[in-house]
């Protein structure tokens, strides 16, 4: 079992960029695609994931720091540390579940395409240890396998309906057709999709309105995509308190964000395109007249101006919630970078309108706040004898990701209360 463990860890290590390429490529072969074009398809999402990630580590490495100075400006002083999603799969992935997910997720997303329960075909296989830490979460409170796993296959049936109920706004919005997004981060934050419904209707903020669009028509050239990030950056930067050179490139690097991500995303959609109507194509023919999505990562969604825009307004306005809000033990700090991620359904709900994308968001991640605090202990029980380091000036850690996540803790509650 622990050489198992080892081969699925070495496997999912190789990241995105490649296990993506390779299920991608056998994905074509099995829908009859020919090798040279099943193989191209492969290597075009290989090629547009590493663009895409090389961006996103662009803005990780460059708001990351900056959140935390922010952070370090404000003298804030919370007991519970937020450690990010590196260290919370982390902790999932030494589960003593971790082996069974994968095979038993493929299993799940097999039966449920075959018995016409989702649409989604979940490629995204990297991102199963939402799955994992779920299922990881009950097995420490109950320490029965049988209850973690299906803990696990409730997370990702949920995650795949919500993706099918998501994937017409992928495609409208996002205009990403035939693409759906299933991962644990960003399904949290569905919920968020009735509370911008709900904004829209009341009268004064339905009237609220700012999108990339009407910036652009409002401002001209100053009101692109690369100046709206250039501005939110150099806003960002001041708040951190960096020196003026800081601040510029800060500036410069949201802005170089706002203009590559949607043309990686472009990449992403021409490797794509290919494989998923040689899908739809093969289940015509044997089940008859049916939609399918492919299930990709949440990144894909990182291309609209207004998720980035919208995000980086978010992150000061976190730091601040987690200073005022009465009760939460939670210190932002290493799931900030990820913002992103988490907003992408809300913004795209709002059509991009950043207002009332910023109004939803800052209500969702109040709540994970509250829902991080509330799991911190178990979270640092389930870190005990993995490599995850205890921050120096923290009691106990917890995460906005998975620790915030709401899904996981109501799943996590059910369970709890018959152990």
């Amino acid at each position: 079992m622990d050489k198992f463990v080892d081969f699925i860890q070495a496997f999912l290590d190789l990241g995105a960029t490649v296990i993506l390429p390779i299920v991608i490529f056998l994905l074509g072969l099995f829908f009859r695609q020919k090798v040279g074009a099943a193989f191209r398809s492969g290597l075009t999402i290989g090629v547009a994931f590493v663009g895409i990630f090389l961006v996103i580590d662009l803005l990780v490495k460059n708001l990351g720091p900056a959140a935390q100075a922010m952070i370090k400006n404000l003298g804030v002083s919370l007991s519970v540390i937020d450690v990010g999603w590196p260290a919370t799969s982390s902790i999932a992935w030494a589960s003593v579940i971790a082996a069974f997910i994968i095979p038993l997720g493929i299993v799940i997303n097999v039966i449920m395409l075959l018995t016409k329960t989702t649409k989604t075909m979940n490629v995204d296989i990297w991102n199963f240890w939402h799955y994992t830490f779920m299922g990881a979460m009950v097995y420490a409170v109950s320490g029965s396998i049988w209850q973690s796993l299906l803990a696990a296959v409730i997370f990702q049936i949920v995650c795949l309906k919500v993706a099918d109920w998501t994937a017409p706004m992928m495609s409208e919005f996002y205009e990403l057709p035939g693409v759906s997004i299933a991962t644990g981060s960003t399904i949290s934050y569905a919920p968020g999709i009735f509370l911008v419904k709900g904004i829209q209707k009341i009268p004064g903020l339905n009237k609220l309105h700012a999108d990339p669009e009407t910036i652009q028509k409002r401002f001209g050239a100053f009101g692109e995509s690369i100046f709206v990030g250039l501005v939110l950056g150099l806003a960002i930067g001041l708040l951190a308190g960096y020196n003026a050179g800081d601040v510029i490139n800060l500036g410069m690097s949201m802005a170089a964000v706002m203009v590559l991500m949607p043309r990686m995303v472009k990449i992403l959609m021409e490797g794509l395109m290919p494989v998923s109507e040689s899908a739809r194509t093969w289940l015509n023919k044997r089940f008859g007249d049916r939609e399918i999505y492919i299930g990709l990562d949440a990144a894909v969604a990182l291309g609209h101006p207004a998720v980035i825009s919208t995000a980086l307004i978010l992150v000061p306005v976190t730091v601040l919630l987690a200073v005022i809000l009465p009760g939460n033990k939670v210190l932002p700090f290493g799931d900030l970078a990820t913002i992103p991620f988490i907003v992408a359904f809300i913004v795209g709900a709002a059509r991009g309108n950043i207002i009332h994308s910023v109004i939803v968001g800052t209500i969702m991640i109040a709540i994970s706040l509250y829902i991080a605090t509330d799991v911190a202990p178990i979270f640092t029980s389930m870190a005990d004898g993995t490599n995850v380091k205890m921050p120096s000036d923290a009691s106990q850690i917890s995460s906005l990701d998975q620790g915030g996540n709401i899904l996981n803790y109501i799943i996590y509650k059910f369970f709890a209360l018959f152990n």
